[in-house]
C-alpha cells in the first residue's frame, strides 16, 4: 500500500489491528494469485512514477476545453507508459484476467480517457468483424497507434434498436465504393467516445444497400479525419455533443455523412460480404455479430466490481474515522461504523463487489470457451452467453449505481464534496445503466430466451444449463434459510415469474392481440422475470464458485468470505421477500429469523470491515478521495483540497470591489426593467 509510511489515523489503525484474517491473502485471491498481484502492483508503480500524470490543481477547476486537452495529454503519456509494459509471458486469458482488476486509468482520469473506445471497442470490432486480410492490415496500425479509432453505432434517433439505424451505405459497382449518407438529423451518430476531436478512424454501423436491395446493418471502417491536419474528411461532419453528468473528458461526439465515399474493402467482411459486382453474401448466422457486444458486457461486470469497491472503500474508511452523536451519556462519540444502520448501508456494498468479481470471472471463463467454439463453427452456447451477459450487465450496473449512491449518502455532507470523489464515481457508474445496451432492453433480451426456455420445458425439451432450474416444476415442501435453500427459493421465484409471463402472453394472444402487442403488454412482467433470473445466477454463482475457489485459503479468510456470501444472499431474500412469499412456503417467522441472522452477520463482519476494503488494494491515487485515503487523515485532506481552489489564491476576490462594495454603499445604478 502506497501510504504505509504515513501517520495513520488512530481509529483506522485500531480497525486494522483487530482484523481477523490475512488481508494480503484476500488481495491475492481477488487478483487470481500472488503472481497477478505482483504484476498489477508493478504496473501501478510504473505508471504512478511518471511525472505529469497527476494534476497539481484538480481538473474540476479547469474549463471544459482545458479538461479535454489535459486528458489528451495524459492519455498519450499513459499509452507511452503502458505500451512498454506488455507481458508476453501471460496467456490471452491471463492477460484478460489481470485487466479486470486494472484501475490505473481511473486514477489518472476521473471521467475517463478520450482514448477509451480506441482500446475497448475499436480494436475488438476489427478483430471480431474483419476478415483475415483486414485484421492483418488494420490491427497493426491500431496497436502501433498509427491511427486512432472509435466505434459509432448509436444515433441521435436510435440506440439499442440496431435494425432501426438510419445511416446508409449504398454500394456503387461502377467505382467499387460505398456512399455513406445521413439522410436526416436523427441519422447522425451520437455518443461515441473520442469521436468529437480525438479519433481519425471509426467503425460505422450503417444500413447497407446493393443492387437496390437492403443488405441489413453492416460495419464499415471509415477515415473521418485527415491524419496530418486532423480536419474532417470531405462529406464528414463532426463535433462534440456537449457536457454530461459524467464522462466529460471522453470527448463524446456526433458524426454525419453527405455522400462520403469509401472503397469496397472498407466494409468489414468476416461474416457478410459484397462482391465487386454488388452481389451480397449474407452471414451464415446473424448471431455471429454478438461477439464484441458480449465482450463489452462481460467486462462491465468487472468495471462494476472495481467501481463499487472504490466507493465502499472510501465510505468504510471514512465511517471508521468519523465520530458522531452521543447515545450514551458521558461516553465519547462513537465511530459511525458502530451504528448498525451504517453497517447495513456499507457491508452489502463490500459483499456485492465480491459477488461481481466472482460472477465476472465465471462469465469470462464461459466467454473464452464460447469464443473458441465459435472459431470452429460451434454456436451451440452463444445464445446462452448472450442472455447471461445481457441480464448480468443490466442487474449489476443498476445495483452498483444504487450502492455507490448509498456510499455517498453514508458519508453525510462530506460525501457531497467533489474532493470525496464519490459524486464522480456515481456519475460514471450510473452511465453503465444506459451504455452498451439500455438496461430495460437488455432484460427484455434475456426475457426472450427465458420465454423460449419455458416453452421448451413445457414440451419436455432440454434447455441451457443456466436455465435448467426451470424444468423443476415441483413446489418447495419446506422453507430452508441456508444459502442453498435461499438460492432454491429464488429459482422458484424466477420459474414462477416465467410461467406467469407465458400465461400472460397466451392470454393476450387468445384475446386477439398480435404477438408483438402481447409482448408489449407483458413487458413489465418480462423485465421482472429476467431480473429474477439474474438474481438466481448471481446468488448461485457466488456460492458455488466461492465453494471451489476458496479451497486453498486459510480458515479465517474462508470464514469472512462465506460471511459475505451469506450476507449477500440474505440481504436479497429480505429485499425480495414479497416475491418469496408468493412463490415459496416462507413464513413471517422465517423472515424474522432471516432478519436476526442478517443483523448477526453485520456484527461478525464489523471487526473485519476495514480489512475487507483494504484487501481491494486500491491505492490512494486510484481512490482520489480526501475521505478514503489509507492514512485516514480525513480532515487534513479536506482542508488541503479546499486550499487548491483558485478562489483561495487571493484574500479578496475582484467581485467585492466590482459588485458587493458598491451594493453595500448604495452606489449601484438601478437596472432598467
Amino acid at each position: 500500500m502506497d501510504a504505509v509510511n504515513k501517520v495513520i489515523n488512530e481509529d483506522l489503525q485500531k480497525e486494522r489491528d483487530k482484523c481477523k484474517f490475512n488481508v494480503a491473502e484476500l488481495t491475492a485471491f481477488l487478483d487470481g494469485g500472488d503472481k497477478f498481484t505482483q504484476k498489477r502492483r508493478e504496473k501501478e508503480n510504473r505508471v504512478f512514477s511518471i511525472q505529469g500524470l497527476r494534476d497539481a490543481v484538480p481538473d474540476e477547476y479547469m474549463s471544459h476545453k482545458e479538461r479535454y486537452e489535459n486528458a489528451v495529454r495524459k492519455a498519450v503519456i499513459m499509452h507511452q507508459t503502458l505500451g512498454t509494459l506488455e507481458d508476453k509471458t501471460l496467456t490471452e486469458y491471463e492477460t484478460a484476467r489481470l485487466a479486470l482488476r486494472a484501475t490505473t486509468s481511473s486514477a489518472i482520469f476521473k471521467e475517463n480517457s478520450p482514448l477509451m473506445l480506441h482500446y475497448s471497442m475499436f480494436a475488438n470490432v476489427i478483430e471480431g468483424q474483419g476478415d483475415e486480410k483486414q485484421r492483418e492490415y488494420w490491427l497493426k496500425k491500431i496497436n502501433n497507434m498509427e491511427i486512432i479509432g472509435t466505434y459509432a453505432q448509436t444515433e441521435l434517433g436510435h440506440g439499442t434498436f440496431i435494425r432501426g439505424l438510419e445511416t446508409t451505405a449504398e454500394y456503387d459497382p461502377k467505382t467499387e465504393e460505398f456512399v455513406l449518407n445521413s439522410p436526416k438529423l436523427t441519422a447522425y451518430k451520437w455518443w461515441p467516445g473520442g469521436l468529437a476531436h480525438t479519433a481519425n478512424h471509426c467503425v460505422v454501423m450503417a444500413h447497407t444497400y446493393s443492387q437496390g436491395k437492403s443488405c441489413g446493418i453492416q460495419p464499415f471502417m471509415v477515415q473521418i479525419r485527415d491524419l496530418e491536419t486532423n480536419m474532417p474528411m470531405k462529406g464528414v461532419k463532426l463535433g462534440e455533443i456537449g457536457a454530461k453528468l459524467g464522462f466529460n473528458t471522453v470527448n463524446n461526439g456526433f458524426l454525419g455523412f453527405e455522400n462520403h465515399r469509401i472503397p469496397r474493402d472498407r466494409m468489414l467482411m468476416k461474416n457478410s460480404q459484397i462482391l465487386k459486382d454488388g452481389t451480397f453474401i449474407s452471414s451464415p448466422n446473424s448471431k455471429l455479430t454478438y461477439g464484441t457486444m458480449v465482450y463489452i458486457r462481460v467486462s462491465i461486470l468487472g468495471t462494476m466490481a472495481n467501481t463499487l469497491g472504490r466507493a465502499v472503500t472510501i465510505a468504510t474508511r471514512y465511517a471508521a474515522v468519523r465520530r458522531q452523536s452521543q447515545p450514551k451519556p458521558n461516553e465519547p462519540e462513537p465511530q459511525i461504523l458502530d451504528y448498525v444502520t451504517q453497517q447495513h448501508k456499507l457491508f452489502i456494498g463490500i459483499a456485492s463487489s465480491h459477488a461481481y468479481y466472482i460472477s465476472c470471472f465465471w462469465l469470462w471463463t464461459l466467454y473464452h470457451r464460447v469464443t473458441k467454439e465459435l472459431a470452429v463453427g460451434n454456436m451451440d452456447n452463444l445464445a446462452e452467453l448472450h442472455a447471461l451477459a445481457c441480464c448480468l450487465k443490466a442487474t449489476t450496473s443498476a445495483d452498483a449505481a444504487v450502492l455507490v449512491e448509498r456510499c455517498r449518502l453514508a458519508c453525510g455532507g462530506h460525501g457531497y464534496m467533489l474532493s470525496s470523489n464519490l459524486p464522480q464515481i456515481y456519475a460514471n457508474v450510473t452511465a453503465a445503466n444506459t451504455y452498451e445496451g439500455e438496461n430495460t432492453v437488455m432484460l427484455l433480451q434475456t426475457a426472450r430466451a427465458l420465454v423460449k426456455a419455458g416453452m421448451q420445458v413445457a414440451q419436455g425439451q432440454k434447455v441451457s444449463p443456466s436455465m435448467a432450474y426451470l424444468a423443476d416444476q415441483s413446489k418447495m415442501a419446506k422453507w430452508d434459510s441456508s444459502v442453498d435453500g435461499i438460492v432454491k427459493g429464488f429459482q422458484k421465484v424466477a420459474a414462477g415469474k416465467v410461467a406467469a409471463c407465458l400465461a400472460s402472453l397466451q392470454r393476450h394472444t387468445n384475446n386477439g392481440q398480435s404477438a408483438e402487442d402481447a409482448w408489449n403488454l407483458t413487458s413489465v412482467q418480462l423485465v421482472a422475470a429476467s431480473e429474477a433470473h439474474a438474481r438466481v445466477i448471481l446468488l448461485s454463482v457466488f456460492k458455488s464458485e466461492m465453494d471451489v475457489q476458496t479451497l486453498t485459503l486459510s480458515g479465517e479468510t474462508r470464514t469472512v468470505l462465506f460471511q459475505l456470501v451469506q450476507l449477500y444472499t440474505i440481504y436479497w431474500a429480505l429485499e425480495k421477500v414479497g416475491d418469496l412469499l408468493l412463490y415459496t412456503p416462507i413464513s413471517g417467522k422465517d423472515v424474522q429469523q432471516l432478519q436476526q441472522t442478517y443483523e448477526g452477520l453485520l456484527a461478525k463482519i464489523r471487526p473485519n470491515a476495514v480489512g475487507l476494503v483494504d484487501a481491494f488494494d486500491f491505492r490512494d491515487e486510484v481512490l482520489n478521495s480526501a475521505l478514503g485515503a489509507y492514512d485516514g487523515r480525513v480532515y487534513e485532506r479536506l482542508m488541503d483540497e479546499a486550499m487548491k481552489s483558485p478562489l483561495n489564491a487571493e484574500p479578496v476576490n475582484e467581485s467585492f470591489h466590482k459588485y458587493l462594495k458598491p451594493l453595500m454603499q448604495g452606489k449601484l445604478v438601478p437596472h432598467k426593467l
